[in-house]
Parts: structure tokens; sequence; C-alpha cells
């Protein structure tokens, strides 16, 4: 009767889950590029890796998901045609819009970024969607978040290393809670430094973090400042200049002007602009002659 019940739940278990088939264009195409000393030499004296790691695509988020030729459309015989490209970044360029055709949504957003502007100006190294996520080992996008901040650093290693150094970047390592550069900047339609609409919405971006009752009681800052600062002449004015469009006023006296951006300090450190030893020359700025009784 026992071996009759054992046997009976056993027939009613769930069949064990098989590991998704791999796309039957991978195995072909990795007789090929599984060689690890599969290379080309451009013209321009570059050398390009054409190999594949198999482990590598298969723990990338694309891994048992997608063929070979979904992105690589144009390979349509083997051996393949000999490819025009002349430099290293020939091969990115040449790839950039394949993206697209799974990731519409996020490609159009980036048609609105500072760096496709840059692209537009015939700028070849600003970043493309494989510089940020990479190609055949894309990871999922909510890995730690030090890691998306340092895939910025390839390019912008100067404000990394100024980042690192403020009262945010010293602990990113250490909490996801840390604004990181996509939580200020976005990602695929990344706002620049000099986009009048972006700084306007300083206010509230920061107030994002600052007006968080939760999140601020975890480290101990008041949440007072999003308030108070709207409630003063500064922040005021900022409201009304963040209804208007940039061609009817200039943007002055944000959250950014008076802690930083990159380099924002704790308000009691030497370094702080808003220290009171520091308030003086920080005025100054924008109040020319400003005193200690202005």
């Amino acid at each position: 009767m026992i071996l009759t019940f054992l046997l009976t739940a056993f027939l009613s278990l769930p069949p064990a889950q098989a590991a998704p088939p791999q796309a039957p264009d991978v195995e072909t195409c990795l007789s090929c590029h599984g060689d690890r000393g599969m290379s080309v030499t451009l013209p321009s004296g570059e050398t390009r890796s054409l190999h594949v790691d198999l482990d590598t695509f298969r723990a990338s988020i694309h891994g048992n998901k997608l063929g070979c030729t979904d992105c690589h459309q144009d390979m349509t015989s083997v051996p393949h045609e000999a490819r025009p490209f002349k430099t290293l970044r020939d091969f990115t360029l040449a790839y950039y819009e394949q993206c697209k055709r799974c990731h519409f949504a996020n490609y159009t957003k980036t048609l609105d970024s500072v760096h496709f502007k840059a692209l537009e100006r015939r700028d070849r190294m600003a970043p493309t969607c494989v510089d940020c996520h990479g190609a055949h080992d894309i990871a999922a996008s909510h890995k730690p978040k030090v890691q998306l901040s340092q895939t910025c650093a390839r390019c912008h290693q100067g404000v990394f290393e100024v980042y690192t150094k403020s009262v945010h970047g010293r602990f990113i390592e250490k909490s996801d809670d840390v604004p990181g550069c996509t939580d200020c900047h976005r990602s695929h339609d990344v706002a620049g430094p000099r986009d009048v609409n972006w700084q306007k919405r300083t206010p509230e971006l920061c107030s994002s973090c600052h007006a968080n009752k939760a999140l601020m009681e975890k480290y101990g800052i008041s949440t007072a400042v999003a308030n108070t600062y709207v409630a003063d002449f500064h922040g005021m004015t900022a409201s009304l200049q963040s209804s208007s469009t940039p061609r009817e006023s200039s943007v002055v006296a944000l959250c950014t002007y008076f802690h930083g951006a990159h380099d924002i300090a704790k308000v009691d450190e030497p370094g702080s602009l808003v220290l009171r030893a520091n308030l003086v020359k920080t005025g100054s700025r924008c109040h020319e002659g400003a005193g200690d009784n202005y």
C-alpha cells in the first residue's frame, strides 16, 4: 500500500524543466567562432577577435533566447563574404541599430539623448547600445548600481573620479540607495548638463530622494530641505521657471549651484559650498560684492 502511494505521488510530480533549447544557428556559427584564436586584422592595423564564448553567451540575458542571425541578419552564407570595415569603430557602428528590432521603445528614447546628438554631429566615438551593454555578454539591467556608473566611467573617467570622492560616490559600493549616474542623467535618454530643461528639473530630481521620508530616516537626514528651498526666494524662482520655456528665462540658484553636482560634499565638510565659512564666496558668484550682512 505504501509502495502504491509513493508511486502515485511520484507520477503526479510535474515533469522536470529542461533547459531551453539553443537556437539551431548557434552551433553552426560556433563551429568557427568557438575558436579562441579566430580574429581579423583591419586596414587600420587594429585586430578584432571573432571568438564567441558559448558559456558567456548562455549566461547573458539573450542566452537561450536569441540565435546569432537574430542580430547578425546580414550573415546569410557560410563562409561569409568579406566585410568592408576599415576600423574597429566601423565594426561597432555597423550594428548600431540592430537592437531596435526588439527594444524599439528604448531605442526611440536614445534619439533624445545627448549621445545621439553627438552621433548626429558625426562624432564616431559617441556611445551606442553595445558600448554600454556589451554584445554577447549582455547582463540584466538590475545588476549592482556601482557597475552602471563604472560603465559610464569608460568615457567619463574624470567625472567619475570626482564623483567617487563625493558624499554620494563614497558609499555607492555599499548601498544601491546612493544615486549613481543614471539616477540623475537617466540611461537611454541621457540628458547633458547643458540641457536647460534638465537643469530646471534639478529640484524635482534631488527631491526624489531628499523628500523621501523613509529613505532619509534610514540615513538620519532631514526631509525639510526640499520644502524650505521651495519656500525660499531662490526656490520660488526656480519653481516659476520650471514651467517656462528656455527662451523665457535663464536657470539660476538650483540645488547644484549651492551643493555642486558630481563633487557634492557633506554640509559640514571643509569643501562644502554651503559651509558657513564658504557662504559669502558661494553667494557672490551671483551677488557680486555680497558681504556677511547680505
